[in-house]
């Protein structure tokens, strides 16, 4: 899979709840988890493959290892507490990063690979991590989340480097 790199028009589009869950989805979900890895990503999210649906993997931290991934199917962020800052970058957005304030804790609703409706209650990188792909569901990037001095300042290092 290719991953879409700013400006694609296609990374600021809403996404569509993904009504069915088959075979041919699944498929879709390990290859998106094949392509994070290649590109040591620790997260990706649908609209950054080109497809416009609720849904992202990422990497499980719960374990040292990092081998797990976890796939959220039209997420919900239910709660958020707390505030947390990180250095963010983006697959979309190679070789750029920046700090970006956050929810330290967070709880989502989302669907697994089976339909069923899952809670988690991701604290610190999860959290991030989670934030982060469950924007671009909406079309956000992560400058959106920077102040507006420092977004301005971003915007202009990636505009003049991805015209």
């Amino acid at each position: 899979m290719d991953i879409k790199i700013y400006p694609d028009p296609v990374l600021f589009e809403d996404c569509e709840e993904v009504s069915v869950i088959n075979d041919d989805f699944i498929a879709k979900v390990n290859e998106m988890i094949e392509t994070m890895r290649n590109a040591d990503g620790i997260g990706l999210a649908a609209p950054q493959i080109g497809i416009l649906g609720r849904f992202f993997v990422c990497l499980d931290f719960s374990t040292e290892e990092r081998v797990d991934s976890l796939v959220l199917i039209n997420p919900v962020i239910t709660e958020k507490k707390g505030r947390v800052e990180s250095k963010e970058g983006c697959l979309s957005i190679p070789g750029f990063y920046e700090y970006v304030y956050r929810y330290e804790e967070i709880e989502v609703k989302a669907l697994d690979l089976k339909g069923k409706e899952i809670v988690y209650c991701p604290t610190g990188l999860q959290s991030v991590v989670f934030q982060h792909e469950y924007d671009h569901l909406d079309g956000i990037l992560f400058p959106e989340r920077m102040n507006s001095i420092t977004k301005d300042i971003f915007m202009k290092k990636i505009n003049k480097e991805f015209k």
